[in-house]
């Protein structure tokens, strides 16, 4: 049996859910990665309301959709990030409050031990998300960054987020880091170092994103095979590199979307991932969860695209081989 193919719902919470369910199942998709913003599902409303869960549930059958996981990003953002004022467009009301950091990050934290306990009453086993980071704005070395100050942002993530592991560990649910740039972990060694420095808890893995490692120049393929026992799920994302002498992989403060940027997202299938060779890297470490397509492309049509990319992920997906092939002339 092909793996289910999903789609994440967090570029699409400007609908209300069940208009995104039908229009999900007349795309093809097999479930949905409920983001937890917009009516997709809302953390307090799930543990303040006994019926809650059961009715997404419910509302998710209806349309014959499965859900393997839930996702918290913005909200994990906060846990460990400089607080800005970036950061009130994208955290609820209650856990912005009055904007001052240490009660942000405070509260961002309650709310992710909290996406934990609603993870459990929903019924699922993962959430994804983002760690956000108190030294990304430090990725250049200029001026001379004292090793001291990595070292203490990497023991923030500890300070910060062993606590709220221990609620994850408590319900019986991961957290899956999606490793990406701005957070603590954004490639191959900064996710190691992640895993060390939380002493290698079960709670804490990731969430495969090939789109943010492309352009990185970090082999997704690697990042697979580097992490075997941490890939508790993954998405199916496209990103291009469109250098032209002019840009660099920084993306020159230009927006997403824009012709001259160094680099951007695709559809999947139309960019440079090379998604075979990542599904033969999931065969291999026997992952067995969900394909979930996180669709970004600021130059398709969304509805287009996302049939085109759940059509695209089924037809590349295939099943390991049971036997090896020259198994007939062995004796």
């Amino acid at each position: 049996m092909s793996r289910p193919v999903t789609l994440f719902t967090g570029q699409w919470a400007d609908l209300k859910l069940e208009d995104l369910c039908k229009k999900a199942r007349d795309f093809g998709f097999d479930g949905l990665e409920l983001a937890c913003w917009g009516d997709h599902f809302e953390v307090d409303k799930a543990l303040s309301d006994d019926g809650y869960c059961q009715r997404k549930r419910d509302l998710l059958e209806k349309y014959d959709l499965q859900v393997f996981a839930i996702s918290n990003h913005l909200v994990g953002q906060a846990v460990l990030d400089k607080i800005d004022l970036r950061h009130k467009s994208i955290l609820p009301a209650y856990v912005w409050g009055d904007g001052q950091p240490e009660g942000v990050n405070h509260r961002a934290a309650e709310e992710m031990k909290n996406t934990a306990r609603a993870a459990r009453k929903l019924g699922v086993s993962v959430v994804n998300g983002f760690t956000g980071s108190s030294i990304w704005h430090l990725t250049y070395d200029f001026p001379p960054t004292p090793k001291s100050m990595i070292d203490d942002g990497f023991q923030l993530l500890a300070d910060r987020w062993n606590p709220i592991l221990d609620v994850f560990q408590e319900c019986g649910v991961k957290f899956a880091l999606e490793v990406h740039p701005t957070e603590i972990a954004f490639d191959i060694y900064t996710a190691e170092r992640s895993l060390q420095v939380l002493d290698r808890r079960e709670e804490f893995g990731f969430n495969f994103d090939p789109s943010h490692l492309i352009w990185q120049g970090v082999d997704p393929v690697e990042f697979i095979r580097s992490f075997p026992d941490r890939i508790y799920h993954a998405h199916m994302k496209d990103a291009k590199v469109t250098l032209n002498g002019k840009s660099g992989i920084l993306s020159s403060h230009l927006s997403f979307g824009d012709s001259r940027r160094g680099w951007d997202f695709r559809s999947v299938g139309r960019g440079g991932v090379q998604f075979e060779d990542i599904i033969r890297a999931l065969n291999h470490i026997k992952y067995e969860g969900p394909l979930s397509i996180e669709w970004e492309d600021s130059g398709m049509d969304r509805e287009h695209g996302a049939r085109e990319a759940c059509q695209y992920v089924k037809n590349v997906d295939f099943k390991p081989s049971g036997r090896a092939f020259d198994a007939a002339f062995s004796d």
